[in-house]
């Protein structure tokens, strides 16, 4: 067993885990049960989380590796009373049926936002490749990104 420091969401966190534990197991050992186990071979996407900024799968990273380094979860970007403005566009456009991809993909979009706040359909799409969701058929996904795009922008103006 080993223990660690992890800052998560901007709060630091000592966690015990085994050499071979991933991220996905640690981080909801730790209670922080927004982050989904889907397929646990990092191909749906559901267990993404932000490690310093990039988003990962986080079934396929060792725990080890994430130690001392920055980990963003939904949680991290906003709260239910001050949601952000994707966690928003996703509600008001009823991006969220299920709801058990939603954090991978917010988290996904948010990436994508972050490097292109302008995207295309087809950017968005490319952008969200590797999250599987079942219920939405994608199109309220991306309706959702493109309105957060849009009020992201207005307000950085």
């Amino acid at each position: 067993m080993r223990k660690g420091i992890f800052s998560v969401n901007g709060r630091r966190e000592e966690w015990t885990y085994h050499d071979d534990d991933v991220l996905l197991d640690s981080i909801r050992e730790a209670g922080h049960t927004e982050v989904h186990r889907g397929c646990k071979e990092g191909g749906c996407g559901c267990c993404a989380v932000l490690l310093e900024g990039v988003l990962v799968n986080s079934c396929q990273v060792f725990t080890a590796s994430a130690e001392g380094r920055d980990i963003t979860t939904v949680a991290g970007l906003g709260t239910i009373h001050d949601p952000h403005p994707l966690q928003q566009a996703f509600v008001e456009t009823g991006a969220v049926q299920c709801g058990f991809c939603t954090p991978a993909m917010i988290l996904s979009s948010y990436a994508l936002l972050q490097k292109n706040p302008n995207p295309s359909d087809e950017e968005i799409r490319r952008g969200l490749d590797g999250n599987s969701c079942r219920c939405t058929g994608y199109v309220k996904i991306i309706e959702a990104v493109r309105l957060a795009a849009g009020r992201m922008a207005a307000h950085d103006e």
